[in-house]
C-alpha cells in the first residue's frame, strides 16, 4: 500500500457531491447502541497531560454506577448535522478554529460546512459548539419522538471503556493504536506540513487517514462504538471541574459548581490531531460552550431507554448500507 494523504485541495474538490442527496431523506435517527447496566472506575492517577491547562485532572479515582442508557454506534456525521440545518435554517456561528500558516491555529471565517472541515457527508461534523450538539439533539429529539441528549462524562468513559480497565479500550500498549484509532500519525504531520506549512511531532505509525476520515473505519470497542477514540473528540453535558472532588457516583450530568461558570464542557475521546496520551480512556479535555473547532471537536447523542419499534431498524439498515458504500470509497481511496 502506498503512503499517501488528501491535501486541503482534493478534500475541497470531493466535498458536498452527494449533501443536497443526504439532506433530502426522511428524518431518521442514528444507528444506537444499548450499552448495559454496569460499574467502573473511572479517572486515573495519570498526571495532567502537558500544562494541565485544557486537562482538567482525572483524580480521584472513583466507583460509578451506570444504569443502560443508549449511545450513537458512530460520531454524528456531517450529513446528519446538514439534515438539521436544512430543516431548520438553525445559524452556527461564522467563526471557527483552524490550524494556520503564522499563528499556528486561528479563528478564521468558515463553518461546519466548509468543505475543507467537512470532505464528505459520513465524516464527522467539525466546527460545532457544544450548544450546536444540544440544539441537533433537542430537533432529533422533537422530529422523532425519541428522547436524546449529550451522554454525561461518566456515561461517555464508561461505553469507551466497554468493560476494559486498561489505559486504552483496545489494552495498555499505545504502539498498536493506529491500528484502532484515527489519530495524530505520520500523514497528518505530513498533511500539516504541506496545508499549512506547520510542523509537528506526531506517533511514527500510519492510520490511513491525515485529518478526518469516514466513520466506523477502525474497529469498534466491545460495546459495538465505533470512533470512541480518535477522528474527532466529543462534547459530553458535564460542565468543566479541575479534578473528580464532589462528582456524581451514579452517571448523571454533572453541573454543579462549574469551574467556569458554566462556560467551559467537557470534551472526550481525543482527535485526528491527538497523541496517544489524549486517547487514553480516561483523558479529559473542554472547550468554551460556544468555542467551534476544527482541530477536533464534533459529538455524538445519547439516548434515555425507551420505546424503539421496528422503524428504527429499518432506519439502521438504510444509514449503515449507505455507510458501507462510503467506507468502501475510502477503503479503496488508501490502496491507490
Amino acid at each position: 500500500m502506498k503512503t499517501l494523504f488528501v491535501s486541503l485541495s482534493l478534500l475541497c474538490a470531493i466535498a458536498g457531491a452527494d449533501a443536497a442527496a443526504a439532506a433530502a431523506k426522511p428524518v431518521s435517527a442514528p444507528p444506537m447502541v444499548t450499552v448495559p447496566t454496569g460499574q467502573f472506575t473511572m479517572g486515573s492517577t495519570e498526571p495532567r497531560i502537558g500544562d494541565g491547562s485544557h486537562n482538567p485532572a482525572e483524580q480521584p479515582p472513583h466507583l460509578v454506577r451506570i444504569q443502560s442508557f443508549r449511545l450513537a454506534r458512530y460520531e454524528t456525521t456531517v450529513g446528519q448535522f446538514r439534515q438539521f440545518v436544512t430543516a431548520t435554517g438553525y445559524r452556527t456561528q461564522d467563526g471557527c478554529w483552524q490550524f494556520d500558516r503564522a499563528d499556528g491555529m486561528a479563528r478564521k471565517d468558515v463553518k461546519w460546512d466548509t468543505p475543507a472541515h467537512a470532505p464528505g457527508e459520513f465524516h464527522p461534523v467539525l466546527c460545532v459548539t457544544w450548544d450546536d450538539a444540544n440544539a441537533y439533539a433537542a430537533w432529533l429529539s422533537d422530529q422523532t419522538g425519541r428522547r436524546f441528549r449529550l451522554p454525561s462524562e461518566a456515561e461517555w468513559e464508561y461505553a469507551a471503556r466497554g468493560g476494559t480497565t486498561t489505559r486504552y479500550p483496545s489494552g495498555d500498549d499505545a504502539d498498536g493504536l493506529c491500528t484502532y484509532a484515527n489519530m495524530k500519525d505520520r500523514r497528518f504531520k505530513a498533511a500539516l506540513k504541506q496545508d499549512y506549512g506547520l510542523d509537528m511531532l506526531a506517533t511514527d505509525c500510519d492510520d490511513g487517514a491525515a485529518f478526518t476520515t469516514v466513520v466506523g473505519m477502525y474497529p469498534a470497542n466491545a460495546f459495538g462504538l465505533y470512533d470512541m477514540i480518535g477522528n474527532v473528540a466529543e462534547w459530553v453535558a458535564d460542565c468543566e471541574h479541575p479534578d473528580y472532588q464532589g462528582a456524581p457516583t451514579d452517571g448523571t450530568v454533572w453541573r454543579g459548581a462549574c469551574e467556569k461558570e458554566n462556560d467551559y464542557f467537557i470534551t472526550r475521546g481525543g482527535s485526528y490531531a491527538s497523541a496517544r496520551a489524549v486517547l487514553r480512556s480516561a483523558a479529559r479535555g473542554h472547550g468554551g460552550r460556544t468555542n467551534a473547532s476544527s482541530l477536533g471537536e464534533g459529538f455524538r447523542i445519547a439516548e434515555d431507554i425507551g420505546a424503539c419499534d421496528e422503524k428504527c431498524a429499518a432506519n439502521d439498515a438504510d444509514f449503515d448500507a449507505a455507510l458501507a458504500l462510503a467506507q468502501k470509497a475510502e477503503r479503496d481511496r488508501r490502496l491507490k
